[in-house]
């Protein structure tokens, strides 16, 4: 572990120990360290609340202070057994330790009179933990699963100084600010309606609805240019294709149950018991569509994109907001290419990745690159150890040799080759998973698919799958964070704002709203009856980019005061100098100025 993953994991038995301090009867599962932190989930009837976290903390400060030692016991299976069983804990712990493979070596860390089941590492004195905060309580299913109980886990987090964890309180306290669920609500861009519609599957408003398709306008535009193919496919399909691209059994569990033919109920011939799945991806289809015309080298690479939606069932404790959702849309894409052509189109989808890391003012990403476990072929794996070993060497040479900031982590794959995950920083230092770029190796054998080689042999080709934007749900909450609702022009659903002074200059801005209108741009007019400060202060609250303000003076001169969100006011300009500058602003997907000080 990393120092400061000793103190976090170090904070997580002093949040243990002061817990069972205060409520003896507490049963423990686990408390790991996170990128942020740490967590335990306790098993307790007492249901925490807010002025329990302020306790806990207070005595976490007194265990701290205590300056315990951290030590380290190393003992045998049985003598862990009964350890746990001494102490009470057999609830969860004893499951715990069944968990740790034959062999290992088993261990417990001791800190005053608190003792757990951990491989460790820890800080030496819980003096060292000084800098720390407890964050929140959340319902957590013992191991993720839903079918099992729902315990409590208190999160916290630990830094080394108190100006680093001053800093991160303050990026929480914006995060808060921006969380794409409040801000969602409040510019009235989707709602869930978990009752009716079901958890999970978003509903789209107009204003969000914007966004959707402006993305959609975006990955159109982009791979077009880039040589890509759309296509079209059902949001449904056989069992047997699953079965056939070995998603079945591998990726069952986030899979939609199947619906079963039942006999009678239709008058096709298929027969009864037959069973269909919603599309969790697109990819088998596309192989069907590879597979569908005779194909030579000359066809390749062959790049087919494909806008659509698929359905994935994540489990209920795991969906947030659009983050995690049930019915996701992407700007889906597979290419099949030559071993010889991988490089040359790996690299291609690696920069447009840059391409929109530069749209969207993305300043700090890095590419997670996924590799196999040798110890998991057959299970977790295709068993083709010579394959895995050819992709994953011309992954990683193309991204040496593009110079791209990536992090290489085994274990990770997707079950059919390698991949990267696209991880990007918002504005505010939030880590996001955004997209992923996979390289196939294994199903387009399984399809059968071929082409004619300049030899006139037979080849199998390789397949890239890539999704840029991943699941737009979770890039549109990423964008509504990271802009914290604040979009460029180009990507807000209302562009523009007129607010008339008073009834007099109505009629001059309905001929200004028709105007834009024509000009595809997304203009309101205030029509109400406020005071200018009242509907200047609506927009913005309703964070629209440009206010256009139009007195008596403007109408006579065909003028409009232009007051921004980016710069503020920018004072009265002609309307058809306006317009031109905010046509190019919107076809350039430029970012906004930013006030100068």
């Amino acid at each position: 572990m990393s120092p400061l993953e000793e103190l976090r994991h170090s904070g997580s038995h002093i949040l243990a120990t002061a817990v069972l301090r205060l409520f003896p009867e507490a049963k423990l599962d686990i408390g790991p360290p996170t990128d942020t932190g740490f967590y335990y989930d306790f098993d307790l009837e007492h249901k925490f609340t807010a002025e329990d976290l302020v306790k806990i903390e207070a005595e976490m400060k007194k265990v701290a202070e205590e300056n315990q030692p951290f030590y380290r016991k190393e003992v045998s299976r049985e003598e862990a057994a009964e350890i746990i069983r001494s102490r009470g804990q057999e609830l969860y712990k004893l499951g715990r330790l069944a968990d740790i493979p034959a062999g290992e070596q088993i261990s417990f860390y001791q800190n005053g009179e608190f003792m757990d089941l951990c491989a460790g590492t820890h800080v030496r004195y819980s003096s060292k933990l000084k800098a720390f905060k407890l964050l929140s309580i959340a319902g957590a299913y013992h191991r993720g699963d839903e079918k099992n109980k729902q315990l409590q886990r208190i999160y916290g987090t630990a830094f080394p100084t108190k100006e680093e964890l001053a800093q991160h309180l303050d990026n929480l306290e914006q995060a808060k600010a921006r969380d794409h669920r409040k801000l969602g609500k409040e510019l009235e861009l989707f709602v869930f309606d978990a009752d009716d519609v079901g958890p999970g599957l978003p509903l789209w408003l107009p204003k969000g609805t914007v966004l959707i398709e402006e993305l959609e306008k975006l990955a159109k535009e982009t791979e077009f240019a880039a040589g890509y193919q759309r296509v079209r496919t059902p949001h449904i399909a056989r069992e047997k294709l699953y079965l056939t691209s070995g998603h079945l059994p591998y990726y069952a569990d986030s899979m939609f149950p199947p619906m079963e033919l039942k006999e009678g109920a239709s008058a096709q011939p298929e027969a009864t018991g037959e069973k269909y799945y919603l599309k969790a991806m697109n990819c088998p289809h596309h192989h069907k569509l590879f597979g569908a015309l005779p194909r030579s080298y000359r066809d390749l690479p062959l790049r087919l994109a494909e806008y659509g939606t698929c359905y994935r069932y994540e489990q209920s404790g795991e969906l947030l907001g659009l983050m995690r959702v049930r019915s996701m849309q992407m700007n889906d894409a597979h290419i099949y290419c030559t071993e010889e052509q991988f490089a040359a189109e790996f690299r291609a989808v690696n920069e447009m990745y840059l391409k929109y890391f530069k749209i969207f003012g993305l300043g700090k990403y890095q590419m997670r690159f996924s590799t196999h476990d040798p110890a998991q072929l057959g299970k977790k794996f295709v068993d083709q150890p010579e394959l895995w070993k050819k992709t994953e060497d011309m992954v990683r040479r193309v991204l040496v040799e593009s110079g791209i900031n990536f992090v290489e982590v085994a274990n990770e794959a997707a079950f059919y080759g390698p991949k990267i995950d696209v991880q990007v920083w918002s504005i505010i230092g939030r880590e996001f998973t955004i997209a992923t770029n996979q390289v196939d190796f294994a199903v387009p054998a399984r399809f059968g698919l071929e082409y004619v080689t300049a030899e006139n042999t037979k080849a199998t080709p390789l397949c890239i799958h890539r999704a840029p934007l991943g699941t737009h749900e979770r890039f549109i909450g990423f964008l509504i964070e990271h802009f914290a609702g604040d979009f460029p022009v180009w990507l807000a659903p209302e562009q523009v704002r007129l607010v008339p002074i008073s009834e007099k200059q109505l009629d001059y801005g309905r001929a200004l709203r028709d105007t834009l209108h024509a000009a595809g741009v997304r203009v309101t007019l205030d029509e109400h009856n406020d005071k200018l400060g009242a509907k200047i202060r609506r927009g913005e609250l309703d964070k629209v980019p440009y206010t256009l303000v139009l007195g008596g003076k403007e109408a006579e001169a065909q003028a409009v005061s232009v007051r921004s969100r980016a710069k503020g006011d920018e004072g009265v300009q002609p309307f058809a100098h306006y317009l031109e500058r905010l046509k190019a602003e919107i076809a350039t997907r430029a970012l906004p100025e930013k006030k100068k000080t």
